[in-house]
């Protein structure tokens, strides 16, 4: 499922600033966005833009030219990134509902991400990841990419009730990459393509060098392992290692359509002699509030006690629930 980077959202709360006139914070979900004072009320609607929204060239968004325009690729646009302003953490942008057409009815939680011409902002890619292209993400797999806590206000409950023990792994910084045989294909993906395999792409590399092709073919089944690849040359290699590395955090059987539970997950690891991302926790317990749990995501990251972790990965043992949660100190110092 594509991203909903744009959604019309009921507005739960506006609070004022310690020490600011002319802003306020208004609460949608569970994020918290700063906006001029008496523009929007609680209870109103609005349009709800997403960080990582890149919002076209258009009038109505010419306001964000001094804070937010990027070019991505050949294409110019205003990049939404978590902010600070008078001491409060910013995350996205809300609009009035004028920049929709008149006269039309936009019920809470409808996507307008591609009727406003919004696109998911993607960072370039070093040509050694980036590969050459065999055909897009296979329609049998499922993308690495879970929902954010602070979309998860309404279902944030029902979590803790559910389960008492979650386990926890530290979200790497990193470049996607997943590894799959299917109906005796192998093949390489990054995020978004299918790659062919060429001598100086570094997931490539990677596979062969882990011998992951023959240790999928042991399985005798259509069979998919996805992870993070880290390292020298990918994402400004903030864990300062030497080389590359894969390290892993899911395994999806194709023909079930099933992800592997977390104890049948590290022994399928530790068989196949691979590294997993770093398992945190492994009987957590959810806090009360997700304030309390986006506060327990800011951290120093386990690969190096001197960088700031991106965040969290929470899962269920059975692996039915399934969120990620972006530490806020690390998106407020995101390039």
């Amino acid at each position: 499922m594509e991203r909903k980077l744009a959604t019309v959202q009921i507005i739960s709360e506006i609070n004022p600033i310690d020490g600011a006139d002319m802003i306020e914070v208004a609460t949608v979900k569970s994020w918290k966005l700063v906006c001029k004072k008496g523009e929007f009320a609680a209870g109103s609607k609005a349009v709800y833009c997403e960080i990582d929204s890149f919002l076209p060239l258009k009038p109505e968004f010419e306001f964000l030219r001094r804070t937010s325009y990027k070019k991505m690729g050949d294409t110019e646009g205003f990049r939404l990134r978590t902010i600070k302003m008078r001491g409060q953490v910013s995350q996205g942008l809300l609009l009035t509902m004028s920049v929709l057409p008149a006269g039309s009815s936009f019920e809470p939680g409808e996507d307008v991400t591609e009727l406003l011409g919004i696109l998911k902002y993607e960072p370039p890619v070093p040509a050694q990841l980036a590969g050459i292209m065999r055909g897009g993400f296979p329609s049998f797999l499922q993308k690495t990419d879970e929902e954010r806590i602070q979309n998860l206000t309404e279902e944030y409950e029902a979590y803790k009730l559910k389960c008492e023990k979650y386990y926890v792994t530290e979200k790497l910084d990193g470049s996607s990459v997943t590894f799959y045989l299917q109906n005796d294909l192998f093949s390489v993906c990054s995020r978004n393509l299918d790659l062919l395999e060429t001598e100086d792409n570094t997931l490539w590399k990677e596979a062969r060098a882990m011998d992951i092709e023959n240790k999928l073919r042991g399985l005798n089944k259509n069979f998919a392992l996805q992870g993070e690849c880290i390292g020298e040359g990918v994402q400004g290699n903030p864990y300062k290692m030497r080389g590359q590395s894969v390290r892993f955090f899911n395994a999806f059987d194709t023909d079930q359509r099933r992800h592997l539970g977390f104890e049948e997950f590290i022994g399928l690891a530790d068989k196949m002699d691979l590294q997993t991302v770093p398992v945190l926790e492994t009987a957590f317990t959810l806090p009360a509030t997700i304030d309390e749990l986006l506060r327990w995501a800011d951290g120093k990251s386990a690969l190096n006690v001197a960088t700031d972790r991106e965040g969290i990965v929470i899962r269920s043992h059975d692996r039915d629930v399934s969120f990620k949660v972006i530490s806020n100190n690390f998106l407020l110092n995101e390039k």
